[in-house]
C-alpha cells in the first residue's frame, strides 16, 4: 500500500513538472492567456477555489454590491488563473529571463534605508500578485533565507527546493530548528523573506484583525522583531495590464508591528498585508482560507 502510494505521489510530481516545462516554453502573453480561460473555468464552475474566493471576498467587502462583489470574484480567480500559468516561467525560464519580466521598482529606498541601519531585515511578503518573483528578485539583492513549507506531493520537494534556491537562497524549515535559524541570521544582520498571512498551526499564532475580521495570525514576525531588533519591509510582484510584466513595489511596515506588545505588532503585521492588498485588491490571492477556524455569528467561515 505505502510502494503504491509512493508510486502516485511520484506520478502526479512528474505530471506537475511536465506540465511547467511546457507552460515555460510559452512567453508571458501566452501563458496569461491561458492563466484567463482557467480563471474563466474557475469562475463559470463551482469549484473550491471558486466557493472561497467567493466566501473571503463577501467578508472582506461589505461595502461592496452584490453585482460589485461578482465582478472582484470573477477577476480574483483570473489573476489566481494567470498565477498558476506563470509558474513555468518563474521556475523554469533562466533566472535572468525571468527577472527581465520586471519593468519597475518602486519604494526601493525602504529597503535601502533599512538595509543602511546594520540591522537584521524581515521581508513580508503577502501573497500577492506573483511571489515567487519576490523570492527571486531579492535574492539579487542580498543573501538571504526565506521559511519554507514541504509540498503536499512529496515527491516534488526536491525541484521546488532547487528552483528556489537557485540563486543560493537558504530555505529555512518550518519548524523549531528552522525558527532558530532565523533568529541567528537576523542577529548576524542578515535577511529574512517570510509569507505573513498564512494561516500558523498549533500555538503559533493569535487572532488579529483582517480586513475587519478576527484571522489566526502568526506570532513568529512579533518575536523576531523583540529577540533581533531587526527591520521590517514588504515587497510584492504586482501584475501590470497587458502581459507588461510586473512591477516590485517595497513598503515599509506599520510602525505598529515594533511594538512590545505582541498583539498591537501582530494587528499591525495584517495591517501591513493590506496595505500591499489595497491598490490591486483583485490580485490577492483570495481563493486561501485565511479565516480557517473562525466562526461569524455561531457559523464556520468555510462550509467545508
Amino acid at each position: 500500500m505505502i510502494i503504491k502510494m509512493l508510486k502516485m505521489d511520484t506520478f502526479k510530481a512528474k505530471l506537475v513538472i511536465g506540465l511547467l516545462k511546457l507552460l515555460a516554453m510559452l512567453n508571458l502573453k501566452n501563458a496569461q492567456r491561458i492563466g484567463y480561460l482557467i480563471g474563466r473555468v474557475l469562475w463559470m464552475g463551482d469549484s473550491r477555489s471558486t466557493k472561497v474566493t467567493k466566501d473571503n471576498i463577501e467578508l472582506c467587502f461589505p461595502e461592496l454590491s452584490t453585482a460589485e462583489q461578482q465582478v472582484m470574484i470573477k477577476q480574483s480567480l483570473i489573476e489566481t488563473g494567470k498565477l498558476f500559468a506563470e509558474f513555468g516561467i518563474v521556475w523554469e525560464w533562466p533566472s535572468e529571463k525571468t527577472l527581465g519580466l520586471i519593468q519597475s521598482v518602486k519604494g526601493k529606498e525602504h529597503f535601502d534605508n533599512s538595509i543602511a541601519k546594520g540591522k537584521g531585515l524581515i521581508v513580508l511578503a503577502p501573497h500577492h500578485g506573483n511571489w515567487e518573483m519576490v523570492g527571486l528578485y531579492l535574492s539579487t539583492l542580498k543573501p538571504m533565507a526565506a521559511l519554507y513549507k514541504p509540498p503536499k506531493i512529496k515527491a516534488l520537494e526536491t525541484y521546488m527546493s532547487e528552483v528556489r534556491g537557485r540563486h543560493g537562497s537558504e530555505l529555512v524549515p518550518t519548524n523549531k530548528r528552522g525558527v532558530i535559524r532565523l533568529f541567528s541570521i537576523l542577529s548576524n544582520n542578515g535577511m529574512v523573506g517570510i509569507l505573513p498571512d498564512q494561516v500558523p498551526g498549533g500555538n503559533g499564532g493569535i487572532n488579529a484583525p483582517f480586513m475587519g475580521v478576527p484571522a489566526n495570525t502568526i506570532k513568529l514576525v512579533a518575536r523576531l522583531i523583540d529577540r533581533t531588533e531587526c527591520e521590517v519591509v514588504s515587497l510584492c510582484a504586482e501584475r501590470l495590464p497587458n502581459a507588461e510584466g510586473f512591477e516590485m513595489i517595497f513598503r515599509p511596515a506599520d510602525p505598529e508591528i515594533y511594538s512590545d506588545d505582541i498583539e498591537r505588532s501582530v494587528a499591525a503585521l495584517n495591517r501591513s498585508v493590506e496595505s500591499c492588498i489595497e491598490s490591486n485588491p483583485e490580485q490577492y490571492q483570495w481563493e486561501y482560507k485565511r479565516f480557517k477556524g473562525v466562526s461569524i455569528d455561531g457559523e464556520k467561515v468555510y462550509k467545508k
